[in-house]
């Protein structure tokens, strides 16, 4: 790491390119030969698929934002996380409406959307707190109290409770390392996780959580910064809250509101790093809600959809779409392209694994679509039947609600940020920037939506 305002002058970075080191590392490196080229990606169009007359009147958008913040204690690097996540529920019915009206009331316009956020610290490095005795208990203890105090329904469930629900999905037998294996010096460091607090079985009887089978506290570096670790905390909140409102809507007999709202989330359908179990668990609890959801919708599946801003797949996508010259505009407008496991791996992520392409952490599956206006979007779709994890092929019967996902991401595709959709940026604003922490307002809007329907 260099000292700070040190840069690396001409000779030190031409040594490195030049290095035999490298140069020997390089040679070694596996690359696609001139000849296998670029696979040709097959594009459909909106119109090859079955069309829809759905249209959405509400949108859910969730999105999350972390920040590492030093803390002064006497001790070096310490450090506090605080993540934010953000809930925003956008009335796209009546922004149609305000648009034939213009110019419309600017407060109007802002009274279409109605936000909530949640917000919690995290100890970092060198935080302790309580009675505990290091900052890796410190956060195990607290990432539990925080899932237990939040919810977002005063007459609903806590987001502990959520995230207990999906933990029955987990292996019972699934032993994991004890987080006090290394200081009590029991017989193998394995424990069976469990609900709410209980003890551990070997003679100290330290207290554990439920919590600690996301396994995110074996993250944490005790003398760095950490901002993987907060990075994993955000990605459970993000995915978990979504479960959250859904089981809400269905412990308070609003499943057919499912039938005129789209879902859509900042990044993939994905659970990574840690705690990747729970995009098992998310499949799962999600396919039974969709199931029962039907029963409400016409036996419409539900519509969420997960939009990526940056990664190998958008940059990917942006390549392809370019010609020899760098221009972009090969793929025509309302195009779109499904992937399989052979290409994923061929041209994007490359892989010799027989294990299709994130099994143990994705829930929804990609494509690329080209909007109507020219933008170029990176999304997935939730998988809802075994036939929807086949990705030895790609047809638009393995992607749910296809058509209508097309049609609402070519409605709130962002004219201001790339890869992007209008609700996401509200919420990411909202995350970044919490001005509506603890507002009830997506139950209060949900019961707005009650009374106008009786």
């Amino acid at each position: 790491m260099p000292y700070e305002g040190e840069f690396a002058s001409y000779r030190p970075i031409h040594r490195l390119t030049e290095s035999e080191r490298v140069q020997k590392l390089l040679a070694r490196m596996k690359k696609k030969s001139s000849s296998e080229g670029e696979d040709t990606l097959p594009t459909m169009e909106i119109s090859d698929i079955s069309p829809s007359e759905w249209q959405p009147n509400l949108v859910l958008a969730i999105d999350g934002s972390h920040q590492e913040e030093p803390v002064e204690n006497g001790y070096p690097g310490a450090e506090v996380g605080y993540v934010t996540v953000a809930a925003v529920l956008m009335n796209v019915a009546q922004i149609k409406k305000l648009d034939l009206q213009r110019p419309a009331d600017p407060k109007l316009f802002r009274n279409t959307e109605k936000v909530q956020s949640i917000d919690s610290a995290f100890p970092g490095c060198n935080i302790v707190i309580d009675s505990e005795k290091s900052p890796r208990n410190s956060l195990r203890k607290t990432l539990f109290e925080t899932l237990k105090e939040i919810k977002l329904f005063s007459d609903g469930e806590s987001i502990l409770d959520t995230y207990e629900a999906l933990l029955e999905y987990k292996s019972r037998d699934a032993k994991q390392n004890c987080p006090y294996a290394e200081d009590c010096g029991s017989t193998n460091g394995k424990y069976l996780t469990e609900k709410k607090t209980y003890l551990c079985q070997c003679p100290h009887k330290e207290v554990l959580y439920s919590t600690d089978a996301l396994r995110i506290h074996e993250g944490m570096v005790p003398d760095s910064v950490n901002g993987a670790m907060f990075a994993e905390i955000m990605q459970v909140l993000e995915h978990v809250v979504v479960i959250h409102i859904l089981r809400w809507f269905e412990k308070k007999g609003l499943l057919w509101l499912l039938g005129n709202m789209g879902i859509v989330i900042d990044g993939p359908l994905r659970v990574h790093g840690y705690p990747a179990w729970l995009s098992s668990a998310i499949s799962r609890e999600l396919n039974r809600i969709n199931e029962a959801a039907k029963q409400f919708t016409e036996g419409q599946d539900l519509l969420m959809i997960g939009v990526e801003k940056s990664g190998n797949f958008v940059n990917h996508f942006e390549r392809i779409d370019q010609d020899e010259r760098g221009t972009s505009g090969i793929f025509p407008f309302q195009t779109f392209c499904l992937l399989t496991d052979e290409y994923i791996k061929k041209n994007i992520m490359f892989s010799d694994s027989t294990k299709p392409y994130g099994l143990d952490t994705y829930y929804g599956r990609k494509f690329f679509y080209k909007t109507a206006s020219g933008a170029r979007i990176v999304a997935s779709l939730p998988i809802l039947d075994k036939a929807h994890r086949d990705l030895t092929y790609a047809v638009p019967e393995q992607y749910p609600r296809l058509f209508d996902a097309l049609g609402l991401i070519d409605q709130l595709v962002s004219s201001r940020y790339q890869n992007s959709l209008s609700p996401l940026i509200s919420a990411h604003a909202e995350a970044a920037i919490p001005m509506n922490l603890g507002a009830r307002v997506l139950e209060d809007m949900a019961r707005e939506l009650i009374a106008g329907r009786h």
